[in-house]
């Protein structure tokens, strides 16, 4: 039988998402929780990677198991077992081959900034003490959804297999306290969205133009992208599936 935990987290503490040699991750901590709760090996799979530092508002993984669960009970005791820093949503039932990441058809992640020392934010926001042409910025962050091949955003020797992403939205705003640059698509590359960001941000400072950045997009080369911005202000908002993952 296979499930789906919804959960969220602050990535402050962990090294990513997925388990390392040398550091803590998420994986690791969730799947020592349910091994320990359900007393033998677990082993989940995420709906994807996040960075060291980086934190996820909705998330989630599968795993098996032989016998049905009281989802509601395991809930409350997964949460009594972690620490404050990782929040268990929900446990259901999917289908057998229902996939966290194979599955999803939409992610929407977050990058979060304040122009202003805020101390409540700190953790949360990365800081930038000038000022920006969110217009301008957001002109070319529209252009982001005209283009398919992302390989400019990418990290550096990576193993995928292709850097086509299709971008359904991109754009910014100003909440009162941050501004935030939402972006969803159907799949990211590694380091693509803080890339994106340290990109616009570029945009946003005048010193590079929306035609610039056509040409950025076109040379595939990620050496004529921007840095990529600090992982502690980017957050993966949500996973998006099909109702029919549930259907057994």
């Amino acid at each position: 039988m296979r499930y789906f935990i919804e959960f969220s987290y602050n990535g402050k503490n962990y090294h990513g998402w997925q388990i390392q040699p040398n550091g803590i991750t998420v994986q690791e901590t969730i799947e020592k929780a349910l091994s320990t709760l359900l007393r033998r090996e677990i082993k989940i799979v995420g709906a994807g990677r996040t960075d060291t530092g980086v934190h996820a508002k909705q998330m989630f993984a599968h795993f098996d198991v032989e016998e049905s669960l009281e989802e509601d009970l395991l809930v409350k005791k997964m949460n009594s077992f972690l620490s404050a820093d990782i929040a268990i949503r929900r446990l259901f039932r999917v289908k057998d081959d229902a996939h966290t990441r194979f599955d999803a058809t939409a992610r929407t992640y977050e990058y979060w900034i304040t122009l202003e020392k805020n101390p409540f934010l700190t953790d949360a926001a990365c800081y930038l003490k000038y000022d920006l042409d969110v217009e301008k910025m957001n002109q070319a962050a529209a252009l982001l959804t005209e283009y398919k091949d992302f390989q400019c955003f990418s990290k550096s020797n990576t193993d995928v297999k292709t850097y086509l992403c299709d971008v359904g939205e991109a754009y910014w705003r100003y909440d009162g306290e941050k501004l935030i640059f939402t972006i969803t698509a159907d799949r990211f590359l590694r380091n693509m969205v803080r890339a994106v960001v340290g990109t616009l941000l570029e945009v946003g400072k005048g010193k590079i133009s929306k035609e610039d950045v056509k040409k950025i997009i076109e040379s595939k080369n990620r050496s004529n992208a921007g840095v990529s911005v600090p992982a502690h202000g980017l957050y993966l908002m949500k996973v998006k599936y099909p109702t029919s993952i549930t259907d057994r």
